[in-house]
């Protein structure tokens, strides 16, 4: 039977204390597939060194001496974990590409239920779900939520609030999307370019960093931050939004011009404030045509922006190795289920 070829990417930044463990929860991952004959293959794992503030650089190399599987990215300084990420993801080979992060908040075994999820419904983008609390704060998740919700409402990309460094996604689209990104590019965002066969796969996930009283990597400096260039990367209403606004007030100061010019005609006696209404009238007809032509501008300055990003034209996908990968684990669910069976 042919494989299903996995990459995995793995940016580093501070992960001394966590790589040997999460090196390990892959490679007992990589046996279990093996060992369950699922034709899912773990090709390799990409280790992105993003200027490592610890020890993570030496013992990144003593992973890559014990597994050759895993394969280490040395990146000329910090460039952060987007630009990290694309930099792994550009090393890869395989089917479909895995991102998660070295503080073991993204457990390895669950990649299968994100790879199920993907190929049961034709997806090519998964992200992990988070089924509940991920960090000991509601005020850090509740900001989180609120932050994702605001910009998937400006930027009408309704994938904002399942945007999280723990997903799945098909190998060609990956690597296409890394290529194409800017330096102030976000790249979930640049998925989403590719593809809008986007889903959510419920997961636990624990912040076990957070959890034990460590500084998080996270602060809401950071999340302001992810959150403008995701902004920038994306399409916003607000720009039409101030275009309709523009038409708004262009019709509304002819529909009051012709209301005040009949009612002149029908009682010429009545006088407004003298001068009152036509300088109304001009400022409601001006700020809203300048409104509509600067909304226009701006749509073709951003659809500019967005060819300069790399946004694509069109994109063709091959989801031929599916059906391969959603039958070998049908088979796996119906052998687990018969051996759970009492005996007649």
């Amino acid at each position: 039977m042919q494989n299903v070829e996995i990459s995995v990417v793995v940016p580093v930044y501070s992960g001394a204390e966590t790589l040997r463990q999460l090196t390990n929860e892959l490679e007992n991952t990589r046996k279990e597939w093996v060992n369950l004959s699922l034709g899912v293959h773990l090709l390799e794992v990409i280790f992105v060194d993003d200027g490592s503030t610890d020890a993570s650089s030496s013992v990144l190399r003593d992973l890559a001496g014990l597994f050759e599987w895993c394969r280490v990215v040395t990146l000329s300084r910090n460039f952060g974990q987007h630009p990290a990420t694309m930099a792994g993801i550009l090393q890869t080979s395989g089917d479909w590409v895995v991102t998660l992060d070295e503080d073991l908040q993204h457990p390895p075994n669950a990649i299968l239920s994100l790879l199920e999820q993907a190929v049961s419904v034709s997806l090519d983008v998964v992200y992990a779900k988070p089924l509940g609390a991920v960090h000991a704060s509601s005020y850090r998740d509740a900001t989180s939520k609120l932050l994702k919700f605001l910009v998937s409402r400006i930027s009408g990309i309704p994938h904002v609030r399942d945007f999280n460094s723990f997903r799945v996604i098909r190998g060609s689209i990956a690597r296409a999307a890394a290529a194409v990104s800017a330096h102030e590019t976000y790249f979930d965002v640049a998925l989403c370019w590719f593809t809008e066969s986007v889903g959510a796969c419920p997961v636990a996930l624990s912040d076990h960093r957070y959890k034990s009283g460590k500084r998080s990597s996270y602060s809401l400096r950071r999340l302001l931050s992810h959150a403008r260039r995701l902004l920038i990367s994306s399409q916003t209403r607000l720009l039409r939004a101030g275009a309709v606004i523009g038409v708004g007030a262009v019709v509304l100061s002819f529909l009051i011009g012709a209301y005040k010019l009949t009612q002149r005609l029908v009682d010429p006696a009545f006088v407004d404030v003298p001068g009152w209404t036509s300088l109304f009238l001009a400022i409601l007809f001006f700020g809203g045509l300048n409104s509509l032509l600067l909304g226009i501008m701006l749509e073709y300055l951003w659809t500019m922006l967005l060819q300069a990003q790399g946004k694509p034209t069109f994109f063709s996908v091959d989801r031929s190795k599916d059906a391969i990968l959603a039958t070998a684990i049908l088979a796996r669910k119906v052998e687990i289920g018969n051996a759970a069976l009492p005996p007649a």
